[in-house]
């Protein structure tokens, strides 16, 4: 049920960001055809007042009517743009559809607690000694461990464990991997995020994927399970 909601949802967005987009279009169609009127009636009672002895150069008002043309192909052009964009829009979303309840992994800075599981990838090229800590929205560290590596791909599980016992809430929550050197120097290892995707959203004409709590744009994503 909620995967469907999140499909429609996503659907609506790219609706919604077109109409506003065409709507913009013919706006600006229409103020040019009225801008365009008051320049052929100010032209008219131009040329039926101008003193004969010295007529009002040709080449003047043919450029400026060059000028309007102009204008008018490229709000034409930003017109088939923006259809193009929403095309691309609707099949991103039509895609990312297709990947809800299943597996995701993504590249993100925060990893998705979902159903008290959540779970972070990462590689290093050698076996060593990796901290990983997790912290919530105001920054507090909320759950922490030190981890033996081995060379290549390596996964963390969390339950959701905090402090003092306390199972945390599902929703996104920060994370960070380190490499803990021999002499305690430690430095960022790079990871991904895997967890269930749950919806689709658009989002001012960007589409997002929905993994509970965490939304990541569509083009993080890195993999898609069964």
């Amino acid at each position: 049920m909620t995967s469907a909601i999140g499909a429609t949802s996503a659907t609506s967005g790219t609706a919604s960001t077109g109409s506003v987009a065409t709507n913009t279009g013919t706006a600006a169609l229409a103020s040019l055809s009225n801008n365009f009127s008051d320049f052929l009636q100010l032209l008219m009672t131009q040329l039926q007042n101008q003193d004969p002895s010295s007529p009002m150069d040709s080449n003047q008002f043919t450029s400026e009517l060059v000028q309007f043309s102009q204008v008018e192909q490229q709000i034409n052009t930003n017109q088939d743009l923006t259809q193009m964009i929403q095309l691309t829009q609707a099949s991103q979303v039509e895609q990312s559809a297709s990947m809800l309840g299943r597996a995701v992994t993504v590249n993100s800075g925060k990893l998705s607690l979902q159903n008290g599981q959540a779970e972070i990838n990462f590689d290093t090229s050698n076996a060593e000694a990796v901290g990983i800590t997790v912290y919530n929205s105001a920054g507090a560290a909320v759950a922490s461990a030190t981890m033996q590596t081995q060379a290549g791909t390596n996964h963390w599980s969390w339950d959701g464990s905090g402090p003092n016992g306390v199972t945390e809430p599902d929703g996104a929550y920060s994370v960070s991997v380190t490499q803990i050197g021999a002499t305690g120097t430690t430095a960022a290892v790079p990871f991904t995020v895997t967890g269930t995707a749950t919806a689709v959203e658009n989002n001012a004409g960007t589409v997002d994927l929905q993994m509970g709590g965490l939304i990541v744009p569509f083009g993080s994503v890195v993999s898609v399970g069964s």
